[in-house]
C-alpha cells in the first residue's frame, strides 16, 4: 500500500489507540478506582501511571513506552518499559534501583535520565514521585515516649503523692 503521506499510518494508528482506551478501557480496568462520594473522581492504580490520574496520557499499561516509581523496603526502583517487547510482558520490563544510601540528587538524575530516554512530558512527575518516595523514607521517625507526671507518676514509681504525706 502506498501513502501519499509520510506518517499517515502512525497519525491513523494514534487514532485508532485513542478511540480503543476510550471505548473499552477507559471506563473499566484492573487499576480504575472510582470514587462516587468525592464527585465521580476516577483515580488508577497501574504501576506505570505516575500521576495516578485516569487518562490515555499517563497510562501505563496502554502505552508501548512507559515509567514508572515505585518504592521497596530500602530503595526506589524505577521501572521501564521496552518498546521492542511489547508483546511479552514478562522480558519488557526494566528495573533500575537507587538505594537508601545514594543520594537524592543521584536518585533524581537517575530518574530523569530514564524518564528522558522514554517520555519527556513525564520527566516532572518522575522526579516528584521519586522525591516524595525518598523524602518519606528520610524522615521516618518514631514520637518520643511520653513521661506521666504528677499523681501517676507517683504511683508508677512508687513514690507518695505530697497530698498523701500531708
Amino acid at each position: 500500500m502506498i501513502l501519499d503521506e509520510p506518517g499517515k499510518a502512525e497519525k491513523k494508528k494514534k487514532k485508532l489507540i485513542i478511540l480503543v482506551f476510550k471505548l473499552f478501557t477507559g471506563r473499566t480496568n484492573a487499576y480504575l478506582v472510582k470514587r462516587k462520594a468525592a464527585g465521580g473522581v476516577q483515580f488508577s492504580r497501574d504501576p506505570f501511571n505516575l500521576t495516578n490520574e485516569n487518562k490515555r496520557k499517563y497510562a501505563g499499561y496502554s502505552s508501548s513506552k512507559a515509567i514508572g516509581v515505585q518504592p521497596t523496603e530500602n530503595s526506589v526502583v524505577v521501572l521501564s518499559k521496552k518498546p521492542a517487547a511489547v508483546n511479552q510482558p514478562a522480558k519488557a520490563l526494566i528495573a533500575n534501583e537507587y538505594r537508601k544510601t545514594a543520594s537524592k540528587r543521584q536518585i533524581y538524575k537517575g530518574v530523569a535520565a530514564t524518564a528522558k530516554n522514554y517520555r519527556n512530558d513525564l520527566i516532572p512527575a518522575a522526579v516528584a514521585r521519586a522525591s516524595a518516595i525518598s523524602y518519606a523514607k528520610a524522615h521516618k521517625r518514631e514520637p518520643p515516649a511520653k513521661s506521666v507526671r504528677g499523681g501517676k507518676a507517683a504511683l508508677q514509681f512508687g513514690l507518695e503523692s505530697t497530698e498523701a504525706a500531708a
